[in-house]
């Protein structure tokens, strides 16, 4: 992990946010019926994606699974880029950076798991959440103080926004009474 300074330079200059979903916007758990997946998202989470869109912003998720819960979830967010059922994690990164029109300098990932390894060490700010694997912590720049699916991806935007300046202009309309 590093210190606080070099996170807060890491963090200014990104552009482009980067997250698997199971363990990072869900807690991990899987609920299996009969005609899809449950999961389970914190609305906290949502509005740090939000407050991150209304920055200008871009975002993204790459899955190894396939969900229509997580399909629905980012269309609610209106998150940029979704890639599901992608095993190989390294070359959906690299597809949605040509996408994005960014390189990895202007990247953020958030993982929690081995497959997230890769795609963490080619960016600008790799994050792992509080109960990732103990493999991903060690790669990570930071390690959020909050789990999986608790939050750990709006502790990740306003590490961001607020390095960049940017998050008192963007929450100021909570404030107005």
């Amino acid at each position: 992990m590093e210190d606080l300074p070099a996170i807060e330079r890491r963090a200014a200059h990104i552009k482009l946010l980067l997250m698997d979903c199971d363990g990072v916007l869900t807690d991990g758990r899987l609920w299996l019926v009969d005609s899809d997946e449950q999961k389970s998202f914190d609305v906290r989470d949502g509005l740090g994606l939000k407050l991150w869109r209304r920055a200008g912003l871009k975002s993204g998720i790459i899955s190894g699974r396939r969900s229509g819960a997580v399909e629905r979830r980012a269309k609610d967010l209106q998150i940029d880029f979704l890639r599901q059922g992608e095993p190989n994690k390294i070359s959906a990164f690299e597809e949605i950076l040509k996408l994005a029109g960014v390189d990895e300098n202007d990247v953020a990932f958030v993982g929690d798991d081995l497959t997230d390894i890769p795609p963490m060490q080619r960016s600008e700010f790799a994050v792992a959440v509080a109960d990732a694997a103990e493999e991903t912590q060690l790669v990570a720049h930071y390690l959020t103080q909050a789990r999986g699916g608790f939050g750990a991806v709006r502790e990740v935007v306003e590490i961001i926004l607020k390095a960049q300046g940017r998050w008192s202009e963007l929450t100021r309309e909570y404030f107005k009474g």
